[in-house]
């Protein structure tokens, strides 16, 4: 039975993961969990029906609640980001689901590779700020970085459960296009956060849904499957495709391709990435030949999705640029969340923070932090001045 922390429990990912693990019980136990805090009603669900020894808040006030909610029973509460390494390197787990949202899953993402813990990855953006760190050190302490993520599963099954990009001509990832693949670029300046968070494909929550509707989202995966499967960036292609069945392709040097298929269901990625290299039966519809009339493959429209072009922009400077380039749009779909800016001023606001940084390189994760704190700072100073 393999062990598993689970941090992130209570996002659309670890939700999804622990319906997995409710369906193949005799395959999985949870060890520990972690989550925000906002929504303790489900986490206490959560760790009534899975009883972990360890759960991790990342708010101390949330955290110090359901510590007295808990009084009496052998679990062990615990908070902050010290919280989250104790939830990844609790004693006994086998395996890290990291779906955390934010450059913070960088701190437990390390702490389990020092640990030797494989890990199974949904967060982008760990390996966005320091890729070229962590890959050293999961490869130096014989760690698998397992995807979870739909395309990246998709090319990591296309390869044949191999993390390598040896005979790879080419990595084609899929985007759906997000709720604004038809709408003029013009009509982008009166979207709303309503708008923007209703994917068309898949239910996700708001931060990534907003970078899947920029394409951000798009531009980060590329930086990913770059460390993952070490491709450089000019062999890595995006293409618009709105039926969401086709989730990434592989195109070998003789030619060949092969793309992984399936219904739009996060239960298949993460199931095996949970069971790897096994494949779990999982009880889920099958996907309809029959019925799939036309299949569409379209570039995308860099002048109406221009962070896009940052990111390929990011990965190309390299050194400290990426964590910029995450930490500003980090600030930027906040503030449009809140608010504070539209939709079309995203792009500009990491751009222009981008434009203002001068890369250098990565000597440790520090400093990918202290790039990823200038940054979330300066993108501010440019969001109240795009705000006035």
């Amino acid at each position: 039975m393999k062990q598993l922390a689970i941090l992130g429990s209570t996002g659309s990912i670890g939700v999804n993961t622990l319906e997995v693990v409710k369906q193949f019980r005799e395959e999985f136990e949870v060890c520990s969990l972690a989550a925000a805090g906002k929504n303790l009603a489900l986490l206490r669900e959560q760790i009534k029906e899975f009883r972990p020894r360890l759960v991790a808040v990342r708010d101390h006030e949330r955290a110090h609640a359901l510590r007295e909610a808990l009084a009496g029973e052998r679990i062990e509460v615990v908070s902050g980001v010290e919280g989250l390494i104790q939830a990844a390197t609790v004693a006994g787990v086998e395996l890290v689901v990291l779906s955390v949202v934010g450059a913070i899953g960088i701190h437990p993402l390390l702490a389990a590779i020092e640990a030797g813990t494989n890990v199974a990855l949904a967060n982008k953006e760990a390996i966005v700020t320091a890729g070229e760190i962590v890959m050293k050190k999961a490869q130096a302490n014989g760690v698998a970085i397992l995807p979870i993520d739909s395309e990246h599963s998709a090319i990591f099954q296309a390869l044949g459960g191999r993390l390598t990009g040896e005979g790879i001509k080419r990595i084609v990832l899929t985007a759906s296009g997000g709720p604004f693949y038809t709408v003029p670029v013009e009509a982008l300046i009166k979207v709303s956060p309503q708008q923007a968070i209703a994917h068309p494909v898949w239910a996700m929550g708001p931060k990534i849904s907003v970078d899947s509707a920029t394409m951000m989202n798009k531009g980060l995966e590329v930086i990913e499957a770059h460390w993952l499967f070490h491709v450089p960036s000019e062999r890595i292609e995006v293409a618009i495709h709105p039926q969401g069945v086709v989730h990434s392709l592989v195109e070998y040097v003789d030619g060949s391709l092969i793309a992984q298929l399936s219904i739009p269901d996060m239960r298949i990625p993460i199931s095996y990435a949970l069971a790897y290299p096994k494949r779990l039966a999982m009880e889920l519809p099958a996907l309809d030949l029959a019925q799939l009339n036309h299949l569409t493959f379209d570039p995308p429209d860099e002048g109406k999705f221009p962070c896009l072009r940052l990111a390929y922009e990011a990965l190309a400077h390299g050194g400290t640029m990426p964590a910029v380039l995450n930490a500003a749009n980090e600030a930027a779909v906040g503030a449009f969340l809140q608010g504070q800016i539209s939709f079309n001023q995203i792009p500009q606001v990491v751009a222009s923070t981008m434009d203002d940084h001068r890369p250098s390189t990565l000597e440790g994760v520090e400093d990918a932090l202290a790039a990823e704190q200038w940054a979330k700072g300066r993108a501010l100073d440019v969001i109240r001045e795009v705000s006035q």
